[in-house]
This record gives structure tokens, sequence and C-alpha cells, in this order.
């Protein structure tokens, strides 16, 4: 994570950094072993298999629904019901939140932003702040049950007690990403000011 914030490496070669240092730790601890990495590889697969399939089936929808001209229905709706923009990024939270209980956050982003974006440039909001915005609601849904993926990854790590006990405690965590959500709601400038000091 440090050598990503500090522009050293992309998240991609942070991950390949990653599993190297995990094959030292392995070694180091003595469970390097052909079984070990047979199951890795295949839990890798299954893993990958299951994302791309969900992405392709997205990319499958997104061109159904721009074909049948959805988006620009959908601009058109909100322009005629006359919805402010404060009301439409309320919902978008809303929106997201329950979303997010239920998808994995790639398939949610590649399924609902080419339809939601186009709706939030007509209304007038910021296309930075929408995306910091969405940024957090995809943190949010992470640690949001029943689906949220870093609940069962803090889950396989603990190894005891039921995952009841995992959800109750990410408890604080969700209300600080939602209160968070609501400051930039409320103050927006915060999250404009330094891309519009830098361009």
């Amino acid at each position: 994570m440090g050598s990503i914030y500090f522009g050293w490496a992309t998240p991609t070669e942070a991950a390949a950094v990653g599993v190297l240092a995990a094959f030292g730790l392995a070694g180091f601890y003595g469970a390097l072993s052909f079984h070990m990495l047979h199951e890795a590889f295949l839990s890798t697969m299954r893993t990958t298999a299951l994302i791309l399939l969900i992405i392709v089936a997205a990319f499958f929808l997104n061109f159904v629904v721009g074909v049948l001209g959805v988006p620009q229905a959908m601009t058109k709706f909100v322009s005629e019901v006359g919805v402010t923009p404060l009301t439409l990024i309320l919902v978008l939270f809303v929106f997201y939140l329950v979303l997010g209980c239920f998808i994995e956050t790639l398939s949610m982003m590649v399924g609902t932003i080419p339809i939601v974006f186009p709706i939030v440039v007509h209304m007038g909001i910021d296309p930075v702040w929408f995306g910091v915005f969405l940024v957090l609601m995809m943190e949010l849904a992470l640690v949001t049950p029943p689906v949220g993926l870093n609940l069962y990854v803090v889950q396989g790590i603990r190894r005891q007690g039921p995952v009841t006990d995992v959800f109750v405690g990410v408890a604080p965590f969700v209300l600080t990403l939602m209160a968070f959500v609501f400051v930039i709601i409320a103050m927006p400038g915060l999250v404009t000011w330094l891309p519009r000091l830098m361009y």
C-alpha cells in the first residue's frame, strides 16, 4: 500500500510484490509446498473466473442499455421531474448503499456508471466530486454485510468465532464512512479544492 501511495508502483506492480512477499513468508514458516501452491492457484482461478464472468455480463448489459438509449431516457426523465442535485445525490447514496450489500463492487461500478454518470453530469455535479463519492460508496460496499468482501477477508484471517462477530465489529467503520460521505455532500469544496488548485 505504501508503494502505491508514494507513487513507486501501480496497484498491479504492488500486488506482484505482495505475492513475492507472501511466497517468502510461506517459505520462512515452512508452509510452502506443491499442495499449497496447487490449492492457491485453483482458488485464484475460481475467483478470477467468477469476477470476469460478472464483468463480461455487465459489459453486455451496458451495450444493450446503450443501444436502447436508457441513459438518455433517464437523463430526460430526471430533467422533467425537476429533481435537484442534492436530492439526486441522496437517492444515489441510498441506491449504492443498498446495492453494495448484495453485489460485488466492480460489477456494481461497471453495471451502473454508464447509466448514472450522464445524469450526474447533466445535473451539473462535478465529475471529480462524483468520482470521489463513488469511491467512498464502493469502500462502504466492501464492509457492509452480507456480501462485503473485506468482512470475509477478516474472517478468513481470524479463523475463529462466527462471521457475525465481524459484522458487529465493522459497524463503527461503516458509520464513519457514512459520516464522511455526508461531510463531502454538505461541503463539496473539500473534494474539489485541490484539483482546482492544480488545474
